[in-house]
């Protein structure tokens, strides 16, 4: 099969969706207006335009069409409700399946009425919709509830490069890491994160016989609330146990998260949950907040715990509960390795999108 991609491909997201359809077999075309930051299998074939900004997903439109004139594939996949799946629209080129991401669905169409036209045509016009997570189905569905069929495809995870790191054993700690791998961005909860730790640290500040366990919170991420974040950790007393890392190529997250006891992910807004499948890939129990996809790869009790968003307490509550229990713990952890193991390996989530492009390509065969 030719699939063309039109993506960011300065996303880890598309070079793992054109890698991991290329390891299959596949002929894969990568189209973006975005510069390549993390690399492409030899056999994926990238084609960079030099047009830039929303503008360009308009002004790259007569390229892209020359481009698939000679390519022909099989089939168009746009990544973005926004921006490419503007560009594949004003393409025209058929089938095409639509991937929403997030944040294509849960903010940009509020930003105006014109962004919402937008979003709304191109959800309209795809000849497949596809959504990583249910919750983020049902917002794609809010917006255009004439779409009845909406395939589910997770963005799983490489199990073989978590294949070295195994869960904690229940044995006495001196020191344990609680921890998550995030962009420091309001959305993602990091404020909650610290407040929470914040509480723990209080608690068993007051707890006799406790006092001898060290607690330590790390944020891996960079972002544009790094300093904020870091003035709240201070505030509250916990900055010499607070770690703000910074970013790391996502090749270094395997490495980061075999040095946490806990993840962590107390977002206000997710559309799904990649960071917590890679941390259950990892053997790390976690505790997640409610929102969106989040509670969808967590089961509640078993590999980790769901917490109400923006509610300290509740998740000091459940972190308290990890670190006074190694055997919860480690349970937890090999829970987590199961669950992703039989639901989120990259290579079953290749095959589910393989037989949505498929399925897209015979109906619209069917429908000439």
């Amino acid at each position: 099969m030719k699939i063309a991609l039109l993506s960011a491909a300065s996303s880890i997201h598309t070079v793992r969706w054109a890698n991991g359809l290329s390891a299959a077999g596949h002929e894969v075309f990568v189209i973006s207006q975005h510069r390549v930051i993390d690399p492409f299998n030899s056999a994926v074939e990238v084609h960079l335009f030099p047009f830039r900004g929303a503008l360009g997903y308009f002004t790259m439109v007569p390229a892209v069409r020359r481009l698939l004139r000679v390519i022909q594939p099989d089939l168009v996949n746009p990544h973005y409700a926004s921006g490419y799946a503007t560009t594949a629209r004003l393409v025209g080129y058929r089938p095409w399946v639509l991937s929403v991401w997030g944040s294509d669905i849960y903010d940009f169409p509020y930003k105006s009425p014109l962004h919402k036209w937008l979003v709304n045509k191109n959800l309209r016009e795809a000849d497949q919709v596809a959504s990583t997570s249910y919750c983020m189905a049902e917002k794609a569905r809010s917006l255009v509830p004439e779409l009845t069929s909406i395939a589910i495809t997770p963005f799983g995870v490489d199990l073989t490069i978590f294949a070295g790191i195994q869960p904690e054993k229940p044995d006495k700690k001196v020191k344990l890491v609680i921890g998550t791998v995030k962009t420091m961005k309001p959305k993602y909860g990091i404020d909650t994160l610290i407040e929470a730790y914040a509480l723990l640290a209080q608690r068993f500040q007051s707890k006799s016989g406790l006092k001898a366990l060290e607690l330590e919170l790390r944020l891996v991420g960079g972002g544009e609330q790094t300093a904020e974040l870091q003035a709240l950790a201070e505030h509250l007393g916990v900055a010499d146990s607070v770690d703000f890392v910074g970013q790391v190529p996502h090749a270094r997250v395997p490495q980061e998260l075999s040095k946490l006891d806990i993840y962590v992910a107390l977002s206000r807004i997710e559309s799904f949950g990649v960071a917590v499948i890679e941390a259950g890939a990892a053997g790390r129990p976690v505790v997640v907040s409610d929102s969106g996809g989040l509670p969808e790869v967590t089961v509640e009790g078993e590999t980790g715990f769901v917490v109400p968003r923006e509610n300290p307490k509740a998740a000091a509550d459940a972190l308290e509960k990890l670190v006074m229990d190694a055997e919860l713990r480690q349970r937890m952890g090999n829970a987590g390795q199961e669950h992703v193991a039989k639901h989120y390996s990259w290579d079953a989530c290749i095959e589910t999108m393989l037989g949505v492009y498929e399925r897209t390509i015979q109906n619209f065969r069917k429908s000439q």
